[in-house]
Formats: structure tokens, C-alpha cells, sequence
């Protein structure tokens, strides 16, 4: 025993044990950290570290969860261990945003008659509104989207869309207002694409395509009217139908495009409501992507709703054409330019190049009185929404360019066309490896990457070779 004393007497043992001591009181503090972190609200202890912020929930969803003034349910029917961890990060993250959203787990395998009651599949999210007694239904799948590889049969995610699927779906259940859009064919018209459809059912408009030709009035439930990329003109009765449609109160929307074919009763009808087609293409030498003067990068001045979820400004214009703003057929309408070219803009055509600035997107707006269908008088406004180029919502665009705002200026004026309606729509994310490039290093690049580095290294060695001469 005295042996043992005397060796925990030592000075080596004393500092030992005050190692030891200091060591435990670090590990100890270190767990009651954790445990503290842990009782802090998952919106708070979570932070967003993958590449392409996947779990960052827009300003959008953020808004619509404050002004929630219901409660929704989230029942997620599918066994637990075995979901995908980015999903159940996502939801608990959402759900933890708001008192109004609650969450519940049903695992399929031990309650099968889940999946009749709430008329869903496995591995799904079914958000449901009590009060308005709206339910919906998210399959796994359309929140991790994948896509099949060419070379084999493999799959794999390439798209994360919770932010988009959920606040959607909130918006669905909490909501009864529908709307309806109708997109014309019969001109050589673009088919409006997956990704605009899929953003118009998320803000609750559904879609079909009317035939101008065989049409000889809009259906009474259009409550906006696409007209994208027609290539060909209307006819005189066509065009009587738009002009009464409008004068009734009707919305409007129309993407120009290139074409070949003159068309004087579609730019009759814009320039009836203040906008003139200019003959050619426009170019702006100022405003351009990487030196080609037909991709143009416009001026924007939104504001108020046309301005929710743009941040850069980063709108792409591909062959546009530009109008000029010229006196309306009456004067009751009004004419709101939101996208312009700079003072450098060109409307070229094969024989003169005319300097401008020229109007690529406007809204002309028109306050009339109608009938309802009880007969009485009421006041509507009629708008009608111009765009130079069909091309801002091309798909191929839009994915090409990841961080282009197109979709959510041209989501903008579409619902700011429908009374009550906000563009809630949210752009999946994607999952693909995002590689460094530089495609046109400037100076302030070679500097960074190449001379600072140089320097740093030379002046590291000529330190350790006249240290190493001492």
C-alpha cells in the first residue's frame, strides 16, 4: 500500500491526474453542449451544408407558413427507417416552422388501412386541412426526382422538390379558389412545357389547350388566355374574339416569337392597347450574355407582386422582338413597361439597324364595366401581357441556365392576372455534382488562382533557404 501511495505522489502522477481531471470536465461539457443543442428547435440547430442548400426553405414558403391561420396535418405513410434521410430532414424542418403544422408518422406495414382511409400509397405524404376539409397527397418520387440513366437501367435523384411539393400542398388545403388557363393552338404555337405546367398546378391553375380556329368564343371559366409563340396570324374572326375577350375583362397573355409570316391582327390588337411591334430582331450591345447580342439581359423594374422571389435580375431574352409604346385606341388603358433593353438597343432587320430603347415585357390594363350573370353591373380590369420572345420559357433555357429567374418573372405575371392568387411556385433543386469552371478567366481570376498563389510559394521558399543557410 505505501507503494501505491507513493507512486500517485509523484510529480508525473500529479500532473497525470490533472489531465485526467481536466480531460473529464472538457468530455463533460461537451455532452451537456449537446444535450442543450439538442432542446433548441430543429428550424434553429439545423444548418444547411449541401451543395445546392436543399433543405433552405424559400421566402415564399416562409410567407405562406406565417399567415397560415389553420392547422394542417402531415401524414407520412411509410415505414420510418427506411425513408430517405433528406426527406425526413426536410418535412421535420418545415413542420418545425409554424405551431399551425404538425406531423405524424404511419407506418403502412403495421396499419395497412392507412392507405384506404387516406386514399394514398405507400410512401407518400398526405397534408390535410380540417377546416377547409382539403386533402392532397405527395408521392416520395415527386419530391426526389430521378431520372433513368441512358446506358442502363439504373436510377438515380437528380431533382429535390420538398420545398415546392409542400408549400404547394399547403397551399391546395388551405385554399379553395381554382383557376383556369387556356393555352391556343392552331397557329404553330409552342406547347407550353412540364416545368411551366408543373409550376402553374402548384400556385392551383390547371390547364388545357383551346383551338382559336374552331372556337368562336373563350370558355366562361378562362380566367387567362396563353398565346405562346404563335408563328402564324390570326384570322379577322380570331382576332374579333380576343378584342371582345378583353373588352369583357378578359386576361391575356401573349409570347411573341420569331417567324417569317407577317402579322398584322395580332400587332393591330397589341397596338390597340398601347405596345408596337418593331419590325426585326432587337440587339443591345450593352446588355448581352457574353458578347452575342441577340441573348439579351434586360432591364427589369418590377415591383410589388411581379417582384416576389426576384433577387438578380438574371432574366434571359433569346430573338426577341421590342415594341415601342404608342397611344392606346382609348383612353382608358394604360400601358406598365417591366422589361426594357438599355438606350443601346437595335431593332435590326436584313436592311437598317434603328437605335432605341425598346419595351421587352409590358402589361397594358384596362378598368371596364361588364354585366355579371345575374345581370348586374360590375367593374373588371382587362390585361393584357406582352413578352418579345416566347424563348423566356423554353425549357431548354430554363435548364441550361439553373439561375435564371424566367420562370419566376413570367409566374409572376400570371397570377398577377388572377384575382387572390400568389406565385407560390418553387423550382425543384438539383442534386447534380456542381463542377468549378472558368470559361473566361479575367484578370482578377489569373490573379487569385495563379500569381498570389506563385507568390505565396516563392516567398515560402526564399524564407526556408535563408533559414536553412543560418
Amino acid at each position: 500500500m505505501e507503494k501505491i501511495k507513493k507512486l500517485f505522489q509523484t510529480k508525473d502522477s500529479r500532473k497525470g491526474s490533472y489531465s485526467v481531471a481536466v480531460t473529464a470536465v472538457v468530455i463533460g461539457i461537451v455532452i451537456l453542449f449537446n444535450l442543450l443543442v439538442g432542446q433548441l428547435p430543429q428550424k434553429i440547430r439545423q444548418i444547411d451544408i449541401s451543395d445546392t442548400n436543399i433543405y433552405e426553405i424559400s421566402s415564399k414558403s416562409q410567407k405562406l407558413i406565417k399567415n397560415l391561420e389553420n392547422d394542417v396535418t402531415f401524414y407520412v405513410i411509410a415505414e420510418k427507417s427506411s425513408t430517405d434521410d433528406r426527406i425526413k430532414t426536410f418535412i421535420s424542418k418545415y413542420v418545425s416552422l409554424s405551431g399551425h403544422l404538425k406531423m405524424e408518422w404511419i407506418d403502412p406495414v403495421l396499419h395497412p388501412s392507412a392507405l384506404t382511409k387516406y386514399d394514398t400509397e405507400k410512401n407518400s405524404i398526405v397534408v390535410s386541412c380540417e377546416k377547409t376539409g382539403r386533402q392532397t397527397s405527395i408521392s416520395f418520387d415527386d419530391i426526389l426526382v430521378t431520372e433513368s440513366s441512358y446506358y442502363n437501367t439504373s436510377t438515380s435523384a437528380t431533382q429535390f422538390d420538398g420545398d415546392g411539393q409542400l408549400t404547394s400542398a399547403v397551399n391546395y388545403v388551405t385554399n379553395t379558389k381554382e383557376y383556369k388557363a387556356y393555352y391556343t393552338s392552331g397557329h404553330g404555337e409552342a406547347a407550353l412545357s412540364s416545368s411551366v405546367t408543373s409550376l402553374m398546378e402548384k400556385s392551383r391553375i390547371s390547364t388545357s389547350e383551346l383551338n382559336l380556329l374552331t372556337a368562336s368564343s373563350i370558355p366562361k371559366d378562362c380566367d387567362l388566355l396563353i398565346l405562346n409563340g404563335p408563328t402564324s396570324d390570326l384570322t379577322k374572326d380570331e382576332a374579333k374574339v380576343l378584342s371582345s375577350y378583353l373588352k369583357k375583362g378578359g386576361k391575356v397573355m401573349t409570347l411573341l416569337t420569331y417567324t417569317n409570316k407577317k402579322m398584322p391582327r395580332l400587332n393591330g390588337l397589341l397596338e390597340d392597347y398601347g405596345l408596337k411591334v418593331a419590325n426585326g430582331y432587337i440587339a443591345d450591345g450593352d446588355r448581352c450574355y457574353q458578347g452575342n447580342y441577340y441573348y439579351l439581359i434586360p432591364n427589369l423594374s418590377v415591383s410589388d407582386d411581379m417582384a416576389s422571389g426576384i433577387s438578380s435580375n438574371s432574366v434571359l431574352m433569346i430573338n426577341s422582338k421590342g415594341m415601342t409604346q404608342t397611344d392606346p385606341a382609348r383612353d382608358t388603358i394604360s400601358v406598365e413597361s417591366f422589361m426594357t433593353t438599355s438606350d443601346s438597343g437595335y431593332a435590326v432587320t436584313e436592311k437598317k439597324q434603328t437605335q432605341g430603347t425598346y419595351i421587352l415585357g409590358a402589361a397594358s390594363t384596362e378598368s371596364v364595366t361588364v354585366k355579371n350573370s345575374s345581370g348586374k353591373k360590375e367593374k373588371k380590369e382587362s390585361r393584357l401581357t406582352v413578352f418579345g420572345s416566347n424563348m423566356l420559357i423554353d425549357e431548354q433555357v430554363t435548364q441550361s441556365f439553373s439561375t435564371l429567374e424566367n420562370l419566376t418573372l413570367f409566374m409572376n405575371s400570371v397570377t398577377a392576372n388572377l384575382d387572390n392568387a400568389d406565385n407560390i411556385s418553387i423550382s425543384p433543386k438539383s442534386l447534380q455534382v456542381t463542377y468549378n469552371t472558368i470559361a473566361h478567366p479575367g484578370i482578377f481570376s489569373i490573379l487569385i488562382i495563379f500569381v498570389i498563389p506563385f507568390v505565396v510559394i516563392a516567398g515560402g521558399f526564399v524564407i526556408w533557404f535563408r533559414r536553412r543557410r543560418r
